[in-house]
């Protein structure tokens, strides 16, 4: 059984992982760890810091929170030894350089997505990329996510290059010579263009478009709903093993 705390318990992430990972009979859901009161418990003890549980007590972290949270996350973690599961995008360099230090002394999985959905679609498109001139990827998420692009897909854009690089794909010279309005070819992620769209009423959708001569392939992904994210935090706690060492993608696991 994997005792687990949740840290940004409060939030609208935080309540789906308290709530699903319960319902897991190989996962205990012991606190949920936030600065406000969550909606529901869930039979865990609520606590406002990491500080206040005791180490023994708890055999990972979640932390769906904040790019300074994740960093606090990961000290107390490093501290006593407790696996962390980081979940929580748009952190800095220097923020996923102190949770690379945190491996050190730790097992940390860090993950810009958790469907299970989505790792797949990246491994598809990585396998697609070398046999395609160009390709795009559109990101689409809710209106209240604060960071873009996301990280799942600077996480599939740099794979999609490192792919193509690997296979000696040339990629072709960026075709637009004149920008009516600037930006509107996106962002320029080693050689892919990533565009993101924020609206109400979405959940996390990404398409990976591919083009050559004459013909196009599209891989699209869409998490309806945030209980999506779920099994994947789930595999990571069961798969990620006690060995200090970092993680980055639940697709070694798959």
């Amino acid at each position: 059984m994997k005792r687990v705390a949740i840290v940004g318990a409060a939030g609208r992430m935080g309540q789906v992982m308290a709530e699903g990972l319960a319902r897991e009979d190989d996962v205990a859901v012991r606190a949920l760890v936030d600065i406000a009161p969550p909606a529901r418990s869930h039979d865990a003890i609520v606590v406002t810091s990491l500080a206040a549980l005791d180490p023994s007590s708890i055999d990972a972290v979640v932390d769906f929170s904040t790019p300074e949270g994740v960093v606090a996350s990961a000290t107390w973690c490093a501290e006593h030894r407790v696996g962390l599961v980081v979940g929580t995008t748009g952190l800095s360099d220097a923020q996923r350089e102190q949770v690379a230090q945190a491996a050190r002394s730790t097992r940390v999985v860090m993950a810009a997505n958790f469907a299970i959905g989505a790792v797949l679609a990246e491994r598809f498109a990585v396998l697609a990329a070398p046999y395609f001139e160009r390709a795009e990827v559109i990101e689409l998420h809710h209106d209240a996510k604060v960071d873009a692009p996301s990280g799942t897909s600077l996480s599939t854009a740099r794979a999609l290059a490192a792919a193509r690089r690997a296979a000696g794909r040339v990629d072709l010279p960026e075709p637009t010579q004149r920008h009516s309005v600037e930006g509107s070819r996106g962002a320029d992620v080693e050689g892919v263009r990533v565009h993101a769209v924020r609206l109400p009423g979405l959940v996390a959708h990404e398409e990976i478009l591919f083009g050559g001569p004459g013909e196009g392939l599209t891989i699209r992904h869409d998490s309806f709903d945030r209980r999506s994210f779920v099994q994947g935090v789930a595999l990571a706690l069961r798969k990620m093993g006690d060995e200090p060492g970092l993680s980055v993608g639940v697709g070694e696991f798959l």
